[in-house]
């Protein structure tokens, strides 16, 4: 299987554009998505709610599965499981970092890790993405 390359990938979504994240970099190896906290991503802690930080790893791991298929196949998500490590207050910019652990025939298992400007850890997100076509 060659992987695609980064002139392939189709725009954004909607919703990825909402939150405002960004690719970065987009390789086989790494794909690389930052989003800017904002008022809206709160909780009711005052910090950034951890269903905005999953969107993100979501994304970045969407990103690495998508540049690793073949240009007939599509993915998406099957099991995402994310531990939240330390917080992030609103003006920090998150970047998340996803890596393939495995890309098989079916099954992409990616790994992000995502951190806060200050470069500390603030969570860490295990992906299992299925290889796919759509069929209506």
């Amino acid at each position: 299987m060659v992987p695609r390359n980064p002139e392939d990938m189709p725009p954004q979504s909607p919703f990825s554009l909402m939150l405002g994240i960004k690719v970065e970099s987009c390789t086989p190896e790494e794909a690389v998505c930052s989003m800017l906290i904002t008022e809206v991503m709160g909780n009711r802690n005052g910090v950034l709610h951890g269903g905005a930080l999953m969107a993100l790893a979501d994304a970045a791991a969407g990103t690495s599965a998508f540049i690793n298929s073949p240009a007939e196949i599509t993915n998406t998500t099957v099991e995402a499981k994310t531990n939240f490590i330390r917080p992030v207050h609103v003006g920090d910019t998150i970047t998340a970092r996803s890596v393939p652990i495995h890309i098989g025939q079916t099954t992409a298992v990616l790994q992000v890790t995502l951190t806060r400007g200050d470069g500390k850890v603030v969570g860490s997100t295990s992906q299992t993405h299925l290889f796919m076509t759509w069929k209506d």
